[in-house]
């Protein structure tokens, strides 16, 4: 059974969606636009990849950001499914990384404190008393530079790239990040990363989008069915910090293998709910051996929209908007209520530069980090 878990890229960009079997082909193509201009006059340039099916990714350059991202029902409507902004604004002054690339660490390091080479590193401690998602100007309030777009054999695609210089939110090393989006013409958004540095650092980035399947913002998350192929999590303090130790889901609100619905067991008395105060945890992926395999999947029943998420990385943040308190204006003017978001972030556990026995997080001159991640939708009656 494991082994049916296992998928090669490129075996998924074959797949043939079912659902789309009745929808006339289009010529995969791609539109840029302007979005916007930064403070200092900066462009931000949109682009919206849209493939044979007639499904479309809207990419900004500001943070490498998804800002739509289109599915198919069940009858072959398409919706925008992800959370994010109208305008640059609300990407500049945001606090909720809607559809960005986070880094260079993706998720919490305890205290912004970090040891490499027995030199330690004080870190920006942006999300207190711990140092969050690469600190106050971390990959997602950067100007990416766009490297080329093209339109591939599997899709639509546009790579982009990041430097962060030596010394830049006190992380070591120059690092330079790239990112292939390519939209497949199976209806998958594939992210592909690449990273380098000239100094011994840490990196590990991760997307930050919000998905709803159900495509109207107005909506909780709570009924959409969540599978995570995962046995063990990596539990937290009430710092939201990971203890070191791995703990069995099993027998506990936390297990996800067989699917069910978020809400179901979110208001347990349980103790690693309350710290986080529903789900906000990293599930310890099964099958981790650095190659594409799938992790979790996403079922919304009225829709019948299913996304399924395949990566290469050894753990999946699953948070579901539980500090989302309708006082953000997304768009349309829809202002994003408690849990109408869930976030599947593959990435290494949080904290694994202070957990030595945790895969590591270090990247060193003449290696390159390498990610792939996959978000691909089909639809089931």
């Amino acid at each position: 059974m494991k082994k049916l878990l296992v998928v090669s890229v490129s075996v998924l960009f074959l797949y043939t969606v079912v659902s789309c079997h009745s929808i006339k082909k289009e010529k995969p193509m791609i539109e840029k636009s302007v979005f916007g201009k930064l403070a200092d006059g900066s462009q931000v340039e949109a682009y919206v990849l849209k493939n044979a099916n007639g499904m479309s990714a809207k990419i900004i350059n500001y943070g490498a950001s998804i800002v739509t991202l289109t599915a198919p029902d069940k009858n072959g409507k398409y919706e925008d499914v992800v959370l994010g902004y109208d305008n640059i604004e609300g990407y500049v002054n945001g606090t909720t990384y809607f559809g960005g690339i986070v880094g260079r660490y993706g998720n919490r390091i305890a205290k912004g404190k970090m040891t490499i080479d027995g030199k330690e590193y004080q870190l920006a401690v942006n999300n207190a008393p711990n140092h969050l998602h690469g600190g106050v100007v971390g990959f997602n309030k950067k100007l990416w530079t766009v490297d080329k777009t093209e339109i591939t054999k599997n899709g639509p695609a546009i790579t982009m790239t990041v430097v962060s210089k030596d010394g830049e939110e006190n992380y070591p090393g120059n690092v330079k990040l790239t990112v292939v989006y390519t939209l497949t013409n199976d209806n998958a958004l594939s992210m592909v990363y690449t990273g380098s540095t000239d100094k011994t650092t840490v990196l590990n980035p991760t997307n930050h989008s919000y998905f709803n399947l159900t495509g109207d913002m107005n909506n909780t998350i709570l009924d959409h069915e969540l599978m995570i192929n995962a046995d063990k999590i990596t539990p937290v303090d009430r710092g939201l910090i990971t203890t070191g130790k791995l703990e069995d889901v099993a027998g506990t609100p936390m297990d996800f293998r067989t699917a069910k619905k978020i809400g179901k067991d979110i208001g347990a008395d349980f103790e690693q709910l309350k710290y986080g105060g529903g789900y906000d945890h990293n599930w310890v992926t099964n099958n981790y051996d650095k190659k594409v395999r799938l992790i979790a999947t996403v079922y919304e029943p009225k829709s019948g929209r299913v996304m399924e998420t395949y990566s290469d990385e050894p753990g999946v943040q699953f948070y579901c908007g539980n500090f989302l308190n309708g006082t953000v204006a997304g768009k349309g003017g829809i202002k994003y209520a408690k849990r109408t978001g869930l976030c599947l972030e593959a990435q290494h556990y949080p904290d694994s530069p202070n957990k030595p026995e945790f895969p590591t997080t270090l990247l060193k001159p003449g290696e390159t980090y390498h990610q792939t991640t996959i978000y691909k939708f089909t639809t089931k009656k």
